[in-house]
């Protein structure tokens, strides 16, 4: 798949790419029949997106039109998805944000259906890879009060949105990634289902916690607790100001720890000792190495 992003919504190698992850998202069980709808930002007013009535399984690169910032066909056979509001709302307000994939995955959509916060502080890779995922309130699909449930969320780095009885949609700088966000969630909350079978989750504690952090801002990747004075490392706290109702409290699992904010660690923390002029910076091989044998320890512990 292309990893350059290329303008023109008669790039057919970008087309390409909408069917793959359309074939992927269908494989996978993510969207069944004509569920679910994917999108790129091709320029600075077209974007490339699934139309609508079509099984995302069996779509052709003829199939895909394009839409400007707006939502107002400018290209294809077939109509748009009216979903596709949804996507552009995400891209108005991020930037950074190229593709979209809005679909629904079966354990992380239970959680949408239960009206339950996805735990933290459990699985070292969320941590990691994904933090906090917010659920936005409830409304039909399709128009732009739909649209507009996730615009509360969307500040601080968060790339994956839980729709409340609906479904997910997940967000970043290329097709793949977004997709594979939506496959780390999916199996996530699979993982927290099983071990709510077995009986209960074992959150990680306040130090491993913590390590995580570090080790994802030493990865360079954003998170909300990065930016929320107030956030709680665990207790799904980062996006307060978003929820206009009251914020969802876990019913199907126990509550999660509460440990000290973040930011408000990192200020009490003793200054680091300065470093050596003469000391080099270890390169690329040496600091991988080093940061998949800390998420190993993390993990065995």
């Amino acid at each position: 798949m292309a990893s350059q992003w290329n303008s023109g919504i008669n790039d057919r190698k970008l087309k390409e790419e909408i069917c793959e992850i359309g074939r992927r998202v269908y494989n996978k069980g993510f969207a069944a029949a004509n569920d679910g709808n994917i999108s790129i930002r091709v320029g600075e007013n077209e974007v490339l997106c699934s139309p609508t009535m079509i099984c995302k399984g069996f779509m052709t690169p003829d199939d895909i039109c394009a839409v400007d910032m707006e939502g107002v066909q400018i290209a294809g056979k077939r109509k748009r998805t009216s979903e596709v509001l949804l996507h552009l709302a995400i891209m108005k307000h991020r930037p950074d944000v190229k593709a979209v994939v809005h679909c629904h995955p079966p354990h992380a959509t239970a959680f949408a259906v239960a009206r339950e916060p996805i735990p933290q502080c459990i699985l070292p890779e969320i941590e990691v890879f994904m933090g906090e995922v917010p659920i936005a309130p409830y409304e039909t699909p399709g128009g732009h009060a739909f649209a507009n449930t996730v615009v509360p969320f969307l500040k601080n780095g968060t790339n994956t949105i839980i729709l409340t009885n609906h479904g997910t949609v997940t967000f970043g700088k290329t097709l793949e990634d977004a997709y594979w966000k939506t496959e780390i969630l999916d199996a996530y909350c699979r993982i927290l289902l099983l071990s709510k079978q077995l009986g209960r989750v074992t959150y990680l504690d306040e130090r491993e916690s913590v390590e995580l952090l570090d080790l994802k801002k030493k990865l360079g990747f954003d998170d909300p607790r990065f930016h929320v004075e107030n956030c709680d490392l665990c207790s799904n706290s980062a996006f307060r100001d978003g929820y206009k109702e009251n914020q969802l409290q876990p019913k199907a699992f126990e509550a999660p720890p509460v440990y000290a904010g973040y930011l408000e660690r990192q200020k009490a923390a003793p200054a680091a000792p300065a470093k050596p002029a003469a000391a080099a910076e270890p390169d690329m091989e040496t600091l991988v190495k080093l940061i998949t044998e800390q998420v190993l320890a993390a993990m065995s512990k």
